[in-house]
């Protein structure tokens, strides 16, 4: 069930933007907001019932902003709603990852400690310095994303929100990754980490 509905959350996030502006070209956002609807809810619904009750509010952030936004949407028969979607789960991506740095640990560094728990003072820094460009990142991206809602043709905000955004996620992860094997050495037996290894050969070698 977990794999079912990573598979699912992802194959939705990735089609919203292409189905929302095909489904916006036949029929009233009304009822393409029922449409999404029916296919966001039981992925809430799991996503709820896997939570971890300790960190709910954190987990269930962004699938209450989708949920409130589509309702409102589906409410008022207003298409902007659907459109400003993007615009809204990347506010609270930015709430999330901004408000742990008001804590002692950050939420890059609570990923990192899944797989290394006992981190350095220096990759504990690198963790923070990673959620505060992972904040930016959100923040230019929400602008973005609103200006493509508001001016932009549909075509040209389906594109962006369906296809660059994800490119520039990608970029973003490679280029954290390689600025911390760059700073830390620490490699895997993995092609990607030998092919970093000869471009910055661990110290003392």
């Amino acid at each position: 069930m977990r794999v079912l509905g990573a598979v699912l959350n992802a194959v939705l996030v990735i089609a919203y933007p292409i189905g929302v502006w095909l489904a916006l070209t036949r029929f009233r956002p009304r009822f393409v907001g029922l449409l999404v609807l029916a296919a966001v809810v039981p992925i809430l619904v799991l996503r709820f019932w896997k939570a971890d009750r300790e960190h709910l509010v954190a987990v269930l952030r962004v699938p209450l902003v989708i949920l409130t936004v589509l309702l409102l949407g589906v409410a008022t028969d207003d298409s902007r709603f659907l459109l400003f979607l993007p615009v809204f789960i990347n506010g609270a991506l930015l709430l999330t990852f901004g408000s742990s740095l008001r804590q002692d640990v950050s939420l890059i560094e609570r990923f990192a400690r899944l797989q290394e728990p006992d981190l350095s003072a220096a990759k504990q820094a690198h963790c923070r310095q990673a959620t505060v460009a992972w904040c930016v990142f959100f923040f230019l991206n929400a602008v973005t994303a609103a200006g493509m809602a508001l001016v932009a043709p549909i075509s040209w905000w389906a594109a962006y929100n369906g296809g660059i955004a994800y490119a520039l996620i990608g970029v973003m992860f490679a280029g954290e990754y390689v600025v911390r094997k760059y700073r830390f050495r620490d490699y895997g037996g993995g092609l990607h980490d030998r092919l970093l290894s000869t471009l910055f050969p661990p110290e003392g070698s």
